[in-house]
């Protein structure tokens, strides 16, 4: 085993908490990797030689300094790769590392569906199994061509070595720094879907604000909705071109809410992250010459001037209108 897949069981105000989490598995090794909100991928090849003890001993020992220094539990998935780890994380529980045997991978994932690998999404899933390829054993056992007649070339070829115990990933270090998020939270349970896009509304225009303030732009979105049940669904999005826009966010936040598909589903919190921020002069924008949009920017600038000048809580009498 070389890499852990921690998610730290972090009560949905405390998210704050993360970056003093990951300082906690940097004093083992250097190669984390946050994946907000609640987790992080921490390469420990070094960290084995130096300290003489397996990954999932160091997982014990992590587990421990969690609870003790920030009352914090976690569930721990180890692998030889960043994809098994994670692979292993679903099967983990409080006080259990679950390991990949390293000269078992195949059969450790034979029986698990098709959906448990990271990045196969439910449509991909869905039209696997329609084809009787439901677990990675099968799959792994399928014909590449197959495979790539039915996913794409690139796409089948990524999942038939996937599936057979592959792991060509690699540990990136980043920081939370290089995201930002905001957290709209319910007084009570809502069921309202208006409510859900009012809420979202104000969460991009806040991030785009804070973009805009810190000439920073965003590449990729993430929308996390907590239910009252405590579960949490995470969706994921690139958008089109790496962007501060307040509309743009907006728009890329009601599809990903839209997508899910909600059906009266009792909605505790929804957290929106921007991530893979880059500076804003290093983006580029496309020209629509819709002069609707440009209006938009034109008053985004405006705004963010009286926020200077006046506090974040300033509004422009008409803007919203416009």
């Amino acid at each position: 085993m070389t890499v852990l897949c921690v998610r730290f069981q972090l009560p949905p105000e405390s998210e704050a908490a993360l970056p003093g989490l990951l300082g906690l598995l940097e004093e083992f090794t250097p190669v984390v990797e946050a994946l907000p909100p609640d987790g992080a991928l921490a390469d420990l090849r070094g960290a084995e030689r130096y300290f003489g003890r397996s990954a999932v001993e160091l997982a014990s020992v992590i587990r421990v300094r969690a609870l003790a220094l920030h009352g914090v539990d976690c569930v721990i998935g180890a692998g030889p790769g960043p994809m098994l780890a994670r692979v292993a994380l679903r099967d983990a529980r409080p006080g259990v590392t679950c390991a990949v045997p390293e000269d078992a991978v195949a059969q450790f994932l034979a029986d698990r569906p098709v959906a448990a690998l990271p990045g196969v999404g439910t449509a991909t899933s869905r039209t696997l199994c329609e084809y009787g390829l439901d677990t990675l054993g099968r799959v792994a056992a399928a014909p590449l061509s197959t495979l790539q007649r039915l996913i794409g070339a690139r796409a089948g070829r990524e999942l038939h070595e996937k599936a057979a115990g592959v792991d060509r990933g690699r540990v990136v270090p980043n920081g939370v720094s290089r995201s930002l998020a905001t957290e709209r939270p319910f007084a009570l349970d809502e069921l309202d879907p208006d409510r859900h896009r009012r809420a979202l509304l104000s969460a991009a225009e806040e991030l785009g604000a804070r973009l805009r303030a810190l000439d920073k732009v965003c590449g990729t979105l993430t929308l996390t909705v907590r239910y009252a049940d405590r579960t949490a669904t995470t969706r994921t999005r690139t958008l089109r071109e790496p962007t501060a826009h307040s509309a743009a966010l907006t728009r890329t936040a009601y599809a990903m809410y839209e997508a899910l598909g909600l059906q009266r589903a009792r909605v505790r919190a929804l957290v929106l992250r921007a991530e893979s921020l880059a500076p804003a002069e290093q983006a580029s924008h496309q020209l629509t010459f819709d002069p609707v949009d440009e209006k938009v920017r034109r008053v985004e600038e405006a705004a963010d001037r009286v926020r200077a000048k006046f506090g974040p809580g300033a509004v422009i009498p008409g803007a919203l209108a416009a």
